[in-house]
């Protein structure tokens, strides 16, 4: 699943900033969440890293939608 995940987000990199238009910045956003949520479950037994990690992912990917 998350490899999956990962390979569809690898492949629809530049079609969803927020410059595109409310309904790709909003897929472009619920894509970040999830995929800070897949940081999060992976490292869920290490509650400190996976905090880090989804925070880390969030924000980088929110920055990489405003600006794109």
């Amino acid at each position: 699943m998350r490899l999956a995940w990962f390979s569809w987000l690898l492949r629809h990199f530049t079609e969803y900033g927020y410059s595109q238009g409310l309904l790709r910045a909003a897929i472009g956003t619920t894509a970040v969440l999830v995929t800070a949520a897949l940081a999060w479950f992976a490292l869920h037994r290490h509650r400190p890293a996976a905090v880090a990690a989804a925070g880390f992912v969030s924000a980088l990917g929110i920055g990489w939608l405003a600006f794109h």
